[in-house]
């Protein structure tokens, strides 16, 4: 009988495999996605703050399109989990409210990410 002489490995595809495997609980099913930053208007702002290094509430609130008291709800959220840094001022006569990415904060967004794009290329590979 000749010698078998296996398949050369595909190290993308078993790449693929073990991030997804990384991406669930090894039982097939995903563990718990960070809530916090999983809502809608939520990654909103930490992607738009991700992306400038600070944002006023009112340029928060025309970009996501959204209600001065669900923005308002969403960033408080967002600053109870030490995500985003609020810093609030006067011009003149008129408040301002700042907003900034705290470390923490990115660091959860780049985890998240990592996570959506390893859940991402199981689903297409699956």
């Amino acid at each position: 009988m000749g010698k078998h002489h296996p398949l050369p490995r595909d190290e993308t595809r078993d790449k693929s495999r073990s991030e997804a495997h990384e991406a669930t609980d090894g039982r097939g099913t995903a563990p718990k996605l960070d809530r916090i930053i999983h809502e809608r208007v939520r990654l909103g702002i930490v992607s738009a703050l991700a992306v400038d290094e600070s944002l006023t509430f009112s340029e928060l609130k025309s970009l996501l399109k959204t209600t001065d008291g669900n923005l308002s709800a969403h960033a408080r959220k967002l600053e109870q989990a030490c995500y985003l840094e609020c810093k609030k001022s006067f011009e003149g006569r008129l408040p301002k409210t700042e907003y900034r990415l705290t470390p923490t904060g990115r660091k959860a967004l780049e985890r998240y990410l990592d996570h959506m794009e390893a859940l991402i290329r199981a689903t297409r590979e699956g």
